[in-house]
C-alpha cells in the first residue's frame, strides 16, 4: 500500500497527489473514472478550464479493460493528457481499488503514449448522484450516465486545483 496523497506518474515515480505529474497546460484533457464493470469518461475543453460528459465504457467482470473502445476518443480528441481517479479509503490509505486504478493508469499511459495524473475520487460519483437529484431527475437505469457524471466531477476538480495549485 501506498501511503496517503501520494500519486504517481506514468513511469511509476511517486507524486503528491496535490501536485499532479507534469500534464501540459494547454490541450484537451481526458478523465477516467475507473470501476470494476463501467469506466466514465470525461474530457476537458482545450483551455483546461471546463469538464464535460464523454461516454462510459462498459466491461465484463473479470475481462480486460476496453482499450480499443478508449483509443477511439483518443483518437477523435487527441487530448495531450489523462485524469484516472484514485479510490482511496475513507481515511485516505490506498488499497485494492487503488491498486487496480494505478494498473488501469499504467495501461492507458503504455498505450497511449500520453503522462497520467491521478485524482482522489472519493465522494465523485454520491456528488454525481446528488447534483442529478438536484435537480429534480432520477438515477434509475441511468448508471452509464451517472459514470460518465462521476468523471466529470473528477476532471473538474483536477481542473479547478491547477488553477487554484
Amino acid at each position: 500500500m501506498r501511503r496517503a496523497g501520494v500519486a504517481a506518474d506514468s513511469s511509476g515515480e511517486s507524486l503528491p497527489l496535490s501536485r499532479p505529474p507534469a500534464l501540459p497546460p494547454v490541450g484537451r484533457l481526458l478523465g477516467v473514472d475507473w470501476g470494476a464493470k463501467r469506466i466514465g469518461l470525461a474530457v476537458s475543453d482545450p483551455a483546461q478550464t471546463v469538464a464535460t460528459p464523454l461516454d462510459t465504457l462498459s466491461r465484463r467482470t473479470g475481462k480486460r479493460f476496453p482499450m480499443q473502445r478508449l483509443k477511439s476518443h483518443l483518437d477523435a480528441l487527441q487530448p495531450v493528457g489523462i485524469v484516472v481517479g484514485l479510490p482511496l479509503a475513507e481515511d485516505g490509505t490506498e488499497d485494492d481499488q487503488s491498486a487496480a486504478a494505478r494498473e488501469t493508469g499504467t495501461l492507458i499511459a503504455a498505450k497511449s503514449g500520453l503522462p497520467v495524473a491521478y485524482q482522489d475520487e472519493r465522494m465523485t460519483t454520491a456528488r454525481a448522484l446528488g447534483a442529478v437529484r438536484d435537480l429534480g431527475g432520477t438515477t434509475r437505469g441511468r448508471e452509464r450516465d451517472v459514470d460518465q457524471l462521476a468523471a466529470t466531477v473528477l476532471l473538474q476538480a483536477f481542473l479547478d486545483g491547477r488553477r487554484a495549485g
